[in-house]
């Protein structure tokens, strides 16, 4: 039978760990049972979550979108875009764009003409202070620390978690009659980021250490 010694500061395991010398033992094994114990609540939700949200009315991807295929060119009104949503100033986070903004927007460099743009959305910019738009880019980001906790307070391993949606949609209208619309976005966001340190707390030593220049006589 072999009887298990305890790890202290004056043992060689604890002079390799480089543990500190304490009054009494039983604190230091106190401090080592505990890490120990943590991966045993892995499963709890002790890791930080962060959420980003981007306030619309529109609860998910699919209610943003809906709203964007009621909109029709040529057809819709002003009216009728603020009874879907598009209202700057009741709904956060719509953006009104000047001519100019389109402009930038859908002729950012000198190799892209005019000609080539949608017509209705080409007569709208020749039209300058008569063309004018809405922009929205509402979403909901969620990252959450997931996996072994006692890895992740220490340092050695973190993973995060991304999910969520994203959707960005813009309304040009000339005369308060939409011309032109156009739309991008993410339905399903799901990432991952895995972050390992082998060294744990010891590995923000090298950003902190820094080797002294050696002068040159």
């Amino acid at each position: 039978m072999v009887e298990s010694l305890p790890v202290t500061a004056g043992s060689p395991t604890g002079r390799a760990l480089g543990l500190p010398a304490t009054a009494k033992g039983g604190s230091r094994r106190g401090l080592w049972m505990l890490i120990l114990a943590l991966p045993t609540v892995a499963a709890c939700s002790v890791l930080p979550t962060t959420v980003e949200t981007a306030e619309s009315p529109w609860e998910s991807f699919e209610d943003a979108k809906t709203a964007y295929d009621a909109v029709v060119p040529t057809q819709t009104t002003r009216g009728e875009l603020t009874a879907l949503g598009y209202d700057p100033l009741e709904t956060p986070n719509v953006r009104v764009l000047s001519y100019v903004d389109l402009i930038q927007r859908f002729l950012p460099r000198e190799s892209i003409e005019m000609q080539a743009l949608d017509p209705d959305l080409r007569r709208c910019l020749e039209a300058r202070e008569r063309c004018w738009g809405y922009e929205v880019t509402p979403s909901v980001i969620d990252r959450s620390r997931e996996g072994n906790v006692a890895l992740d307070l220490f340092g050695f391993r973190r993973e995060t978690m991304t999910t969520g949606w994203r959707f960005s949609a813009v309304i040009v209208l000339m005369d308060d009659v939409v011309q032109y619309k156009i739309w991008e976005g993410t339905p399903k966001i799901r990432e991952q980021k895995v972050e390992t340190k082998p060294l744990g707390p010891l590995q923000e030593l090298d950003n902190i250490i820094q080797p002294r220049p050696i002068p040159v006589p």
